[in-house]
């Protein structure tokens, strides 16, 4: 049985306000470490998928990753967090300081609980949760689960966030998958409807190591091409897989109020959202990608003819792309859209991957331009939508959808409009 849910108006005691707005961005990516220097690599359709070198990857069927290069923790943060941390808290802390301070905020002079830290997790932990079994076998004595190295991950993430800054307002962990980065952000703006006035919120994640090489592999979803360009095509007739890779982005949402208040400068707004459940295997209902952009548009106020672009899932396997497909021509019509996934460039990034559509769709607002999905040549019969494969002006652009989902069913759709 699906369920559907649509984000309605908080029935706190504050009213809900004008849709909250973006006002810093924050990325690690495989093609870049921070936001500019990410987003000109995707608009110069530049990939950061190559061979693994962060292990021995020969005995491995998959070989590819997009690993964020050259970035060492040591000139980003204090030495004393490097032994409490792994890479996907060390990259979520370096997003989380950029987001801030591209936003221009001073934490120091925030108010008391004004601002909160909620993010989105999956796959991270792995490396983390390897060292303590390593060190388990190594030492031979000092027992620490991996159930416990898990549990106590997920919360140290948002966990770091909110001490490093001082952000003590409402704090929480979504484990979606890869629509984790969405649902972060739809959870940020509830809590700003609930009275909050900034959340940094997104996903970043890594699990490129061999204890988390295994976990991808039994997943049965990866490519094993052993050439950048040809192991991950989506909505290709030669589609047969993903490549994984780490990072993603982390934002700061803002009350638009309090925003203007301030002197902020605006991305743009997050301005609807939804979410929908796919029924299991075999059960009736089937995928309900459709109607989870379909219920997001209506949260935005906004009909499918005002959509600009739509920032794709992009799965690369043949079946979950036709269904994507035919959520997209069930809505816009066929090639009725234009539709991108810049994500062909960095891998799929678990919790990673939503946010840094969404950034990218802001910064496509901010620039009226559509990044490409590269590699990809044509589409297959069977997905007949209008993919973007080299990066196009746009001027006009206002409105773009994104849409990602998560293994085990989970579907979520963001709608963002330009700033006035």
């Amino acid at each position: 049985m699906s369920t559907e849910t649509l984000d309605m108006p908080s029935t706190g005691t504050a009213p809900a306000t004008a849709s909250p707005v973006v006002t810093g961005i924050g990325v690690t990516a495989p093609n870049g470490l921070g936001t500019e220097a990410w987003w000109a690599a995707v608009l110069r359709g530049e990939s950061g998928i190559r061979p693994l070198t962060r292990f021995d990857a020969d005995p491995y069927p998959a070989r590819l990753a997009g690993e964020v290069p050259d970035f060492d923790a040591a000139q980003h943060l204090p030495g004393r967090l490097l032994p409490q941390t792994d890479p996907m808290t060390r990259l979520a802390l370096v997003a989380a300081d950029e987001a801030l301070v591209n936003a221009g905020v001073d934490t120091d002079r925030l108010p008391d609980y004004a601002a909160g830290v909620v993010t989105a997790s999956s796959a991270g932990g792995f490396e983390f949760g390897q060292r303590e079994l390593q060190a388990l076998w190594s030492q031979g004595g000092q027992y620490v689960s991996a159930y416990q190295s898990f549990a106590w991950f997920y919360a140290v993430n948002t966990g770091q966030i909110s001490i490093r800054n001082g952000l003590r307002g409402p704090s929480g962990v979504l484990v979606t998958d890869q629509a984790g980065g969405l649902d972060a952000v739809a959870q940020a703006r509830r809590q700003l409807r609930k009275g909050v006035k900034l959340l940094v919120t997104g996903g970043v994640d890594s699990s490129i190591c061999p204890w988390g090489w295994a976990a991808h592999l039994a997943g049965g979803e990866l490519s094993t091409s052993a050439d950048p360009a040809r192991a991950y095509l989506p909505f290709s007739a030669d589609a047969d897989g993903h490549v994984v890779g780490e990072g993603g982005a982390l934002l700061v949402l803002e009350d638009a109020a309090w925003a203007a208040e301030r002197g902020a400068r605006s991305y743009g707004s997050v301005a609807g959202y939804a979410a929908t459940f796919d029924a299991a295997p075999g059960g009736a209902g089937g995928a309900r990608l459709g109607a989870a952009a379909e219920l997001a548009l209506r949260d935005a106020g906004v009909s499918p003819a005002d959509v600009d672009v739509v920032f794709a899932d992009a799965a690369g396997r043949r079946g979950a792309d036709r269904e994507e497909a035919e959520a997209l021509t069930g809505l816009f019509g066929e090639r009725g859209v234009p539709v991108t996934a810049p994500k062909t460039m960095t891998g799929r990034l678990a919790a990673g991957a939503a946010s840094l559509d969404l950034a990218a769709a802001l910064l496509a607002l901010r620039d009226q331009v559509i990044p490409p999905t590269i590699n990809v040549q044509d589409t297959a019969a069977d997905c007949p939508i209008d993919l973007v494969t080299r990066t196009r002006p746009a001027p006009g652009l206002r409105t773009a959808l994104v849409l990602a989902r998560g293994r085990g069913g989970f579907n979520s759709a963001m709608v963002v409009r330009a700033s006035p």
